[in-house]
C-alpha cells in the first residue's frame, strides 16, 4: 500500500496528510496529482464532513485500457478489527492523453472516519498472463479533494470568486469608460450592476510581469519577477493558495505561458489550462474557448466554494477577431490589401521581435510608403473587434451565473494586465514604455448586494490592490507582505450613498497613496519586449503623473511630467513648467524604490539552502522550485 495524499480537503477534515503529490499534465492541462502503478492501492484517512463528495479527475498516457476504482474502507466492529470495503467508483479508460471528471458521491458515510482508496488496475492484473509490457501501468488521480456541499462561509462572503483578467485591454476602449463604439455592452452592464474604478494603474505593461504583481499584491520590484525568464519565488504567497488552504476549489485558464508554470503562477491552483491546451495557439482569441471550458467547471464546484482566474487574450494580436466580429467595425473588402501592408512592413522593422510580431513603429511605416494613420485605424478596427467578441463570452459567464442562481453569491472582478500601443508615442506594441495607453486599466467590481451598483470610483488605485480586497471580502487571511491595500473601504463609501453617484469620502481605514508602474531593462537575447536597454518608473499622485527614465536613449530626457486626468494618455510634458512638482515626485519616488527593492523575496537558490530535505523535494515535485 502507497500512502500518499496532501490531498485532499480541508484541513479541519483530514487526519492525516503524507507526502507524494506531483505536477502532472494530459495535453497541456496539469493537476496536482497522484500518481500509481497498477495493481497499486492509495490509501488515506479522511474524516467526512456533513454533505461530502470527492472531487476528482482521472487520466492516464497508456494506450491499453487502465480500470480507476475507488473504494471506501470502514471498520465493521467485529472483535478482529476487520473493515469492510465499499466500491464507490469504478471506470477504465481507453482514451490516453485527457483527463476525464470523476466525481464521487460519499454523502452515505457523512460525518464518519473512514479510509479512501484509489485502486488502479490494468489488463495484465487484469489476467493470468502477467505481461511485463503492460505491467505497472501508470495512472493519474488528479486533484483529489474531499468538498463539502453547502459549507459554512464566513459571514457575508461570496461562494464563488471570478477574477477576469484580460490580456492588452486598454480601458479607453470599453464603452463604460467613455468610448464611443459598441465594443463592450457586456461590460457596460458589468459596471452599471456594479462599481467601476476610474483610475486603476497597472504595476507592469507586459503580461509576464503584470500578472505576478497582480496575484502577489507585490511590486514586481520585490516580488523579483521582471524579465524574460524569472519565476516567482516560491515564498510568495500567491491569492490562490490562500483561497485552495481556505478549501476552495480553484482553477486557472491560461491564455499565454507567461501566467502558467513558466512563471510559476500555478502555485495554488489544483488545475490550470496552459495556453499549450488550445486548439489554435497561434489565435490569440481564447475567451470563447476558456469560458466553454469554464461553465461546466463551475456546474460541477457551484456548491460549494471557488476560485477562478479567467485570463482571456483577445484583445492582443494578432488582432483580426473570428466572424462576425472582423468586419464590425472594418470595411472587410480592405483585410486583404491590409494584411499585404502588414507584410510589405516587416521588412522595415528593425527589432526582430517587432518584426516576428509585425509590430512597425510610425517611422518604419514611412519607410514603407504606408499610411501609418490609416494602417493603425484598420488595426485598431480588428483590436475593437476582438474586444466585443470577448464582450460577448463575458456576457455568456454572467448568464449562466444568473441562470444557476450563483450571480449574487459570486464575486466577480473584471480588470486587465495592460494596454496597446497604436502610434500615440510612435510605437505599436506593448511592455516599451509606462505612458497611458500602456498602465491605464480597467477595474471592475460586480456582486449584486455587496458591491454597490452604478459607482463609479474616481480614486486612483492600483492592480495590487486587488487581492487583498478580493480576500477582505470573502473573510480570508490577507498576507502580511502584502503591498498593496483593501479597496473595501471605498466600495462602503459608495454604498453609503446608496449606490448612486462617485464615491463618498474615503473612510480612515483608506490612505490615498501614489501608483506606481515599472519597465526594467530586459535581455536581447529573450522573447521581452524593446527596448532593452533602457529602466523606466511612474508614480500617480494628486493627478500629476511623473516618469523617470533612470536608463534611456541619448537625448531623452530623465524625467517627464502630465496632467494625468487632463492628459491620460500622456501627450504634452510639462515637466519644465512644474519643476516643484518634478522635484517633490522624484523624491516620492526614489523613497518607493528604495523600500520596494529593500523588501525584494530571496531567490530560490538562497531560500532552498534553509529548507529540510522532505519539503525541498515536496517543492520540486509541485514545479514550484526547480
Amino acid at each position: 500500500t502507497i500512502e500518499s495524499v496532501r490531498v485532499i480537503l480541508r484541513e479541519d477534515y483530514l487526519e492525516s496528510v503524507p507526502s507524494g503529490v506531483s505536477w502532472q499534465g494530459l495535453s497541456e492541462v496539469y493537476h496536482e496529482t497522484l500518481v500509481s502503478r497498477a495493481p497499486e492501492e492509495l490509501t488515506f484517512k479522511v474524516k467526512l464532513p456533513s454533505n461530502p463528495w470527492l472531487d476528482l479527475h482521472i487520466g492516464t498516457f497508456e494506450d491499453g485500457p487502465v480500470t480507476f476504482r475507488v473504494r471506501a474502507l470502514i471498520k465493521d466492529g467485529g472483535p478482529n478489527g476487520g473493515s469492510t470495503a465499499v466500491t464507490l467508483f469504478e471506470r477504465t479508460l481507453t482514451r490516453p492523453h485527457r483527463w476525464e471528471p470523476a466525481p464521487v458521491d460519499l454523502s452515505a458515510f457523512a460525518g464518519k472516519k473512514i479510509v479512501l482508496a484509489l485502486g488502479l488496475e490494468s489488463a495484465s492484473h487484469a489476467s493470468s498472463s502477467h505481461d511485463a509490457a503492460s505491467a505497472g501501468a501508470v495512472g493519474f488521480w488528479g486533484s483529489p479533494v474531499v468538498r463539502e456541499r453547502s459549507p459554512r462561509l464566513h459571514d457575508g462572503a461570496p461562494r464563488g470568486v471570478v477574477v477576469v483578467w484580460a490580456d492588452t485591454l486598454r480601458r479607453d476602449h470599453l464603452q463604460p469608460y467613455g468610448y464611443t463604439r459598441p465594443t463592450s455592452p457586456n461590460i457596460a452592464k458589468l459596471a452599471a450592476g456594479g462599481t467601476l474604478f476610474e483610475d486603476c494603474i497597472g504595476q507592469a505593461t507586459w503580461t509576464k510581469v503584470a500578472t505576478p504583481a497582480m496575484m502577489t499584491s507585490l511590486y514586481p520590484a520585490t516580488n523579483g519577477v521582471r524579465e524574460f525568464f524569472d519565476r516567482l519565488p516560491a515564498s510568495a504567497t500567491t491569492m490562490a493558495e490562500v483561497f485552495r488552504d481556505a478549501g476552495y476549489a480553484t482553477v486557472s485558464y491560461s491564455s499565454i505561458l507567461f501566467t502558467g508554470q513558466m512563471t510559476n503562477l500555478h502555485k495554488g491552483f489544483e488545475e490550470v489550462d496552459e495556453s499549450g491546451s488550445l486548439p489554435d495557439e497561434e489565435s490569440s482569441k481564447t475567451a470563447r474557448e476558456y469560458v466553454d471550458r469554464l461553465l461546466p467547471w463551475i456546474e460541477a464546484h457551484k456548491d460549494g466554494p471557488f476560485f477562478v482566474f479567467l485570463h482571456v487574450s483577445d484583445p492582443h494580436d494578432p488582432f483580426k477577431p473570428y466572424p462576425p466580429y472582423d468586419t464590425l467595425f472594418n470595411d472587410g473588402a480592405k483585410a486583404e490589401e491590409h494584411e499585404r501592408q502588414a507584410e510589405a512592413a516587416k521588412k522595415f522593422i528593425a527589432d526582430p521581435l517587432l518584426k516576428d510580431f509585425g509590430m512597425p513603429s510610425r517611422d518604419e511605416l514611412v519607410k514603407a510608403g504606408i499610411d501609418a494613420d490609416a494602417y493603425t485605424a484598420f488595426n485598431e478596427g480588428w483590436y475593437d473587434g476582438s474586444i466585443r467578441g470577448m464582450d460577448a463570452e463575458i456576457g455568456r459567464l454572467m448568464e449562466r451565473l444568473r441562470t444557476q442562481g450563483l450571480l449574487d453569491t459570486t464575486l466577480v472582478v473584471f480588470t486587465g494586465d495592460h494596454g496597446e500601443e497604436f502610434l500615440e508615442h510612435g510605437r505599436s506594441f506593448h511592455g516599451q514604455s509606462v505612458y497611458g495607453e500602456l498602465n491605464d486599466v480597467p477595474l471592475i467590481f460586480h456582486r449584486p448586494g455587496a458591491v454597490p451598483a452604478g459607482v463609479r470610483v474616481p480614486e486612483t488605485v492600483e492592480t495590487i490592490d486587488i487581492m487583498p480586497t478580493i480576500l477582505g471580502m470573502s473573510g480570508l487571511p490577507i498576507p502580511e507582505e502584502a503591498q498593496g491595500q483593501s479597496l473595501i473601504p471605498l466600495l462602503a463609501g459608495a454604498r453609503a450613498q446608496g449606490g448612486t453617484g462617485t464615491a463618498a469620502a474615503a473612510e480612515p481605514a483608506w490612505t490615498p497613496r501614489p501608483a506606481i508602474s515599472e519597465k526594467a531593462p530586459t535581455k536581447m537575447t529573450d522573447g521581452a519586449p524593446p527596448p532593452h536597454d533602457t529602466e523606466s518608473f511612474t508614480i500617480v499622485e494628486g493627478g500629476w503623473k511623473l516618469i523617470r527614465n533612470s536608463k534611456r536613449a541619448a537625448g531623452a530626457p530623465e524625467f517627464e511630467l502630465y496632467d494625468e486626468r487632463r492628459d491620460p494618455l500622456n501627450g504634452h510634458d510639462v515637466a519644465a513648467g512644474h519643476p516643484d512638482v518634478v522635484d517633490r515626485m522624484a523624491k516620492e519616488l526614489a523613497a518607493w524604490r528604495s523600500n520596494a527593492e529593500g523588501a525584494r523575496l530571496a531567490p530560490d537558490s538562497e531560500t532552498n539552502k534553509t529548507l529540510k530535505p522532505e519539503d525541498l523535494e515536496r517543492l520540486r515535485s509541485l514545479g514550484y522550485i526547480r
